[in-house]
């Protein structure tokens, strides 16, 4: 097999220089790395080609030091900056084209009827109508450009970044590393589809369109065809058309991925998913064991638009060599159990480890539908090692039943709209993404008419603006401007949003941190975890976060002091990071900042400043570790603090984490070019002249 994908990629990119140098950087490497210093790296392509592939796998099979989780630094720092269009290069035709679009929308067209020169000529009409300019020369204002362009930019991202979580990850293990670097690489080149010729057009750097949607299992068919294609097999896809299987053999005598994967789009979205019949849910579960062949799984779902990879063969054979699968099947209109509607991986000792269902949108796959959620529960309710899936099944189960009063217009209760906000937490789902289900039913709500219910007040004691905070006042929903926080202060407004829900800003007052040690810090770590049996409730320090409270920098506070923490997101600090994000200088300011008669004001800067927040002391970061011990799940709070370098140069932040390992006292590296997302979140302290001691 080693030999086959070497042939396979040599075919396709040993022309390219850039990747004829990765390789031959790769086999040197290893020579050097080699215990065998006499160990030599034949020099024909196919014998080196397997290095570079193994290198790629070492450096995006690389593990995040603080989550366990599979790090993303490859992705975003050599491909997003390589790949993804810089905002200046997105031009204005486009940006007016997304901005008509939504014009339309928002009067009840979609962006496709606008291809209907009758119905584009009445919003163009309507446009002028309402604004009193003729669209063609309309003056897009900046803050509307960098709106959208961010936009464009988050959205490319978004799109290569399931395709590299995808292919990196672990359900595409039985894949060969030659074709799935071969589909990345691939997809790289595409840009939007077109309708008419049915292919994706080609991608330049000033293309601003995203990157084509990830559907498995239009992947799983490429994969599957191609593989049979280089051993010799005969293809298995069959479409009703005869024009189209001559089509598609023809397609598959080039191996253009692109071609291949717009067919294989068209042709699973032409498949059946019979909607009509969800509510239906007569049927039987049955069992593929573990070995089994991988085309007694295929068959009984072939024909059926599910989007599950183990629609494909390959795949199908690494999930059997593996696990068993169960799959539920619903009753067709002839009575028989035929339609598939969720399946469950059972990995045995590994227990669960995947539910997945039939409902898909662009952005998200594979969730269980309102109907078929009940089923799934009481299945798994029989399943060994099952339990972690419980709360994720609760949380389904409670999604349906909205999503059935949604369609039944039926009133929510409050219990339902803090569920439905995610107020306090997100909601967990099984499928890939956000269940397509929760922005179905926000869209249709008013969440102006919600909050009231969500936050526990009357209408008239939410301050929608700052002109509107009285007495009477206990939350405020809108932007956080100059002096904002004081009048906050002032009358004691506890719940703060920039935005509903999504905005929440966390006050804490009265926290109270002073001079402490590594090692008096330790000993109350020691003292604490002593009590605790759960090794993923104890407390941790990691390695860098103990350098750094070794540091002179560290020792700020003379005395205990207490003072107001302020948690947001970065969005928060202004509409123009809402998009793009920030970097650290844009946030906190730098050390070599000036007053206005040009004297050292280090940190003054930043966008923090301007509402009324300042760099919180370096001790907040282990009292917070302290304090904070039933801490969300991976609800992380970077301490917005002066940085501090420790090896090897780098300046750090405290992090104060929480993952399935335990309760962490971390660090971000936080140089001043360093771009935060925008739902990244920072803790600052609340000016001191604001402080209700």
């Amino acid at each position: 097999m080693e030999k086959f994908e070497s042939e396979f990629l040599k075919s396709k990119y040993w022309g390219k220089e850039e990747f004829r140098e990765a390789v031959d950087e790769s086999a040197q490497k290893a020579e050097r790395l080699a215990e065998d210093e006499d160990f030599r790296v034949a020099q024909k392509p196919g014998e080196k080609i397997p290095y570079y592939l193994e290198r790629l796998e070492r450096i995006v099979g690389k593990k995040n030091p603080k989550t366990g989780e599979q790090s993303r630094l490859f992705l975003e720092k050599s491909l997003y900056p390589k790949y993804i269009i810089k905002p200046e290069n997105i031009s204005g035709d486009y940006i007016k084209g997304i901005l008509l679009g939504n014009f339309a929308e928002q009067r009840g067209y979609e962006r496709d009827d606008l291809k209907n020169e009758e119905v584009r000529q009445h919003v163009l009409a309507q446009f002028k109508q309402e604004t009193g300019q003729d669209f063609s020369s309309y003056e897009i204002p900046e803050e509307e450009r960098d709106r959208v362009r961010g936009m464009v930019v988050t959205d490319q991202k978004a799109r290569m970044g399931s395709w590299y979580k995808y292919l990196t990850g672990g359900e595409t293990r039985g894949i060969p590393p030659a074709f799935r670097y071969w589909a990345f690489a691939e997809m790289l080149k595409l840009g939007s589809f077109n309708e008419e010729r049915k292919v994706f057009n080609k991608r330049t750097e000033n293309t601003a369109a995203s990157f084509p949607e990830l559907n498995q299992q239009a992947l799983a068919l490429v994969f599957d065809e191609i593989q049979r294609k280089r051993t010799g097999e005969p293809s298995k896809l069959r479409v009703d058309d005869e024009a189209r299987q001559t089509r598609f053999r023809e397609l598959l005598k080039t191996e253009d991925f692109g071609k291949l994967y717009a067919f294989a789009l068209e042709h699973v979205n032409s498949l059946r998913l019979p909607t009509e019949r969800l509510i239906i849910t007569k049927g039987e579960w049955r069992c593929f064991p573990k070995d089994t062949p991988a085309s007694e799984l295929t068959t009984t779902i072939d024909g059926f638009n599910t989007k599950w990879c183990i629609a494909g063969e390959g795949y199908a054979q690494d999930y059997l060599s593996r696990s068993d699968v169960w799959i539920y099947f619903s009753e067709d209109t002839d009575g028989q159990n035929s339609i598939p509607r969720a399946c469950i991986v059972d990995s045995g000792e590994h227990g669960i480890t995947e539910v997945r269902g039939i409902m898909s949108n662009e952005e998200a796959k594979q969730h269980l539908d309102s109907h078929i959620t009940p089923v799934v529960a009481e299945k798994l309710k029989s399943m060994p090692g099952a339990e972690k899936w419980q709360s994720i099944m609760e949380d389904m189960k409670h999604l349906a039943k909205i999503h059935f009063k949604h369609l039944q217009n039926e009133p929510l209760n409050k219990e339902d709209l803090i569920f439905l906000y995610e107020i306090g937490r997100p909601i967990q789902s099984s499928g890939y993404d956000r269940d397509p289900r929760i922005e179905e039913i926000r869209k249709r709500r008013n969440s102006k008419e919600d909050a009231p219910l969500v936050l526990d007040c009357k209408p008239e004691e939410i301050a929608w603006s700052r002109d509107e905070i009285n007495g009477k006042t206990k939350a405020y929903i809108g932007k956080l401007d100059a002096d904002i926080f004081d009048l906050i202060e002032q009358h004691n407004i506890e719940q703060i949003y920039t935005s509903f829900p999504e905005g929440k800003v966390e006050l804490e007052r009265n926290f109270e941190a002073g001079p402490i040690t590594l090692e008096e810090f330790e000993k109350k770590i020691e003292g604490y975890n002593r009590n605790i049996q759960d090794e993923s409730l104890k407390i941790k320090i990691y390695d860098y976060a103990q350098d750094m409270m070794r540091k002179p920098e560290f020792k700020t506070l003379k005395d205990r002091e207490k003072f107001t923490l302020v948690r947001l997101k970065v969005a928060a600090l202004g509409e123009d990071f809402s998009q793009n994000g920030a970097t650290t200088a844009e946030i906190i300011g730098t050390e070599n900042d000036k007053d206005q008669r040009g004297k050292p004001a280090p940190f003054t800067s930043g966008r923090m400043t301007r509402i009324g927040l300042e760099l919180c002391p370096p001790e907040t970061g282990p009292y917070k570790r302290l304090k904070d011990l039933n801490q969300p799940m991976d609800k992380w709070y970077r301490i917005a603090m002066k940085p501090i370098s420790v090896r090897p140069g780098n300046p750090l932040v405290f992090l104060v984490a929480r993952d399935g390992r335990g309760l962490w006292l971390s660090r971000s590296i936080a140089d001043s070019d360093v771009r935060w997302d925008p739902d990244g979140g920072f803790v600052f302290r609340l000016r001191k002249k604001d402080l209700k001691t």
